[in-house]
């Protein structure tokens, strides 16, 4: 059992060395559906409410249409300030999956961002409660 658990740990070394060795922003890797998927949960999960249409921004917060430009805004500091809030964003943590964060990072940081469809005819219009 030891040995197997050695060989396990032993082989696993080359992924974890290029993990390491890989740009931060190619962890987060974009493709043109994950910017699609991000622009409708943008819209689904109330980002437009205070961030304005496509995140253009509006009396509640700020404009997020230079994101990608910003140097400062690397996808792992896009990551941490959408799970966990700040000044007045509240965090939503608790209301979204990994899966969908990426998602939203990838729309966020598309370089022609995608104009999500219409939403559905029963699609609430409030924000919803993070």
């Amino acid at each position: 059992m030891i040995a197997r658990s050695r060989v396990r740990s032993i082989a696993l070394l080359p992924v974890l060395f290029l993990c390491l060795a890989l740009p931060a922003h190619s962890l987060f890797a974009s493709s043109k559906a994950a910017e699609q998927a991000g622009a409708i949960l943008f819209r689904d999960k109330g980002c437009s409410y205070c961030h304005g249409i496509g995140g253009v921004g509006g009396k509640k917060a700020p404009s997020l249409t230079d994101l990608r430009k910003d140097k400062l805004w690397l996808p792992a500091k896009i990551t941490d300030q959408i799970l966990n809030g700040g000044q007045k964003m509240p965090p939503f943590r608790d209301s979204l999956t990994d899966e969908e964060v990426a998602e939203l990072v990838s729309f966020l940081r598309a370089k022609n961002r995608p104009i999500p469809p219409p939403p559905a005819l029963n699609m609430p219009l409030e924000p919803p409660n993070p």
